[in-house]
């Protein structure tokens, strides 16, 4: 039985769900507006992983995350290039598409949009209005905003464990809104110079944030679904407020659970675009290798902060590469194993234990000891151990290339770096110089290839080599 934490209630659940067998999970995506960073990351590849191990375990799963693409920070990017808010969030959703697929990612059953939800959208705020829930501001002409009167909603605070006193204690109405309540957050924005619009019984406007995903989450998974996804940063107020909303517009509860994941930081500050010191996907891919973003993403555990910086990343590069090796001149047989099986009974417990991919991944460089220990004395069972320690890798996302591919095809760099043609040549000529007994040419050659970032492992079997 795999345990959640839950955000809402503080407690650590076993999972189960409104439908039997069936994981019906909505995540909050991107505002695409600029190229995704690392934080993005994070979530994507913390919910990939999820949604793996969930289907490896026999679980039906479907998978929303949803696309904000009309948003303040859209219009803003539009006026400072010169270009339309839509053209905008198609580039961007189609660059945030090419980082997924750079991730090695798997894509979500559905991928909603905001714009594409608008009429379910302005649905929703009329049935907030129509029960009391919202209130409709002063109008402008034939245009006025919608509010949602969070006073109407008794547990408001309670996922970010936040009183409404505090809260209205430092919050303030801004010049020109029409609110009554400094608390209460925008449903419909009326239309302004400039911005793209829809037709709406308040006159013509544009959905606030908040109810969109409120819309787009309830008209994929229905009025009630099981878990609700993001990052930490989106506890409050964004996830409190869909909370409030619908609930308040569908009279059932909205999320059965909560999952949030940490922040990344750098310099100890959480990165972040308004910061500036961020780090787009795109950086990170140009030095490292997808695999090693992911297992550095997984090294944490989801819920707790991740620290980047450079040195981890190499750690993590390392690591991993010390896996593959183990996978690497082993017989691929998949023979009952009790060692096997008692690994995977291990690896399943510390995932069932709210996702502990930390302890998990233990588990895994156990089998690679286990497995490189046997490989000459027991090579079957060392094999059986292997085949495992990919499988299990597997459910998370981890040792699905081949070992060559990882170990030999990292980024070759530099103005000295060596390409794999280069290297194999390097050892031909080693070879050719040992089989002479040229040991000092032999000898050159292996110093000059670890001067340029190349290991070699000399076997039985001939030499194998990887990038350092």
């Amino acid at each position: 039985m795999i345990h959640l934490h839950d955000s809402l209630s503080g407690r650590r659940q076993p999972l189960e769900t409104l439908e039997p067998g069936h994981v019906r999970l909505y995540v909050c995506g991107v505002t695409v507006y600029d190229y995704c960073h690392l934080g993005h990351a994070r979530v994507m590849i913390v919910f990939d992983m999820f949604v793996r191990y969930l289907r490896a375990q026999g679980w039906r799963v479907t998978y929303v995350r949803n696309i904000t693409d009309i948003d303040d920070k859209i219009i803003n990017r539009a006026r400072e290039t010169d270009d339309t808010p839509e053209a905008i969030a198609l580039r961007f959703a189609e660059a945030m598409r090419e980082d997924e697929a750079a991730l090695g990612l798997e894509a979500p059953n559905q991928e909603p949009t905001a714009t594409g939800h608008v009429e379910q959208i302005i649905a929703m705020i009329e049935r907030l209005v129509e029960t009391g829930a919202a209130y409709v501001g002063e109008s402008d002409g034939d245009r006025a905003d919608v509010y949602y009167d969070v006073s109407t909603f008794e547990n408001y605070g309670a996922l970010s464990g936040r009183r409404t006193e505090d809260l209205r204690a430092g919050a303030r109405i801004a010049v020109n809104e029409s609110k009554t309540d400094p608390l209460d957050f925008v449903l419909w924005k009326a239309v302004k110079p400039g911005e793209p619009s829809w037709e709406s019984p308040w006159g013509p406007g544009r959905p606030g944030w908040h109810i969109e995903c409120s819309a787009m989450s309830t008209h994929c998974l229905g009025d009630s679904f099981d878990i609700h996804g993001g990052g930490l940063d989106l506890q409050f107020p964004h996830h409190e407020n869909e909370i409030a909303q619908s609930e308040a517009a569908t009279g059932q509860r909205y999320a059965t659970r909560w999952m949030h994941n940490g922040f990344v930081t750098v310099d100890d500050e959480k990165m972040s675009k308004s910061l500036g010191n961020f780090l787009t996907i795109r950086d990170v891919l140009d030095r490292y290798d997808a695999e090693s973003v992911r297992y550095f993403v997984l090294s944490s555990h989801y819920r707790s902060p991740l620290a980047y910086t450079a040195e981890a990343m190499d750690a993590a590069t390392s690591s991993l590469s010390r896996l593959y090796t183990a996978l690497r001149d082993v017989p691929g047989n998949s023979v009952e194993s009790e060692a096997a099986d008692a690994f995977e009974a291990r690896f399943t417990q510390a995932m069932a234990d709210d996702l502990n991919t930390p302890a998990a991944i233990a588990v895994l460089f156990e089998m690679a000891r286990e497995s490189n220990r046997l490989k000459t004395r027991e090579p079957e069972e060392a094999g059986a151990i292997a085949v495992r320690l990919r499988v299990l890798g597997g459910q998370i996302g981890l040792l699905q290339q081949s070992p060559e591919a990882f170990l030999q095809g990292g980024q070759a760099t530099g103005p000295d770096a060596l390409d794999a043609e280069t290297v194999e040549d390097l050892l031909h000529e080693r070879r050719e110089a040992r089989n002479a007994k040229d040991f000092a040419r032999a000898d050159e050659i292996r110093d000059e290839l670890t001067a340029k970032g190349i290991a070699l492992e000399d076997g039985p079997n001939g030499t194998l080599w990887r990038r350092v």
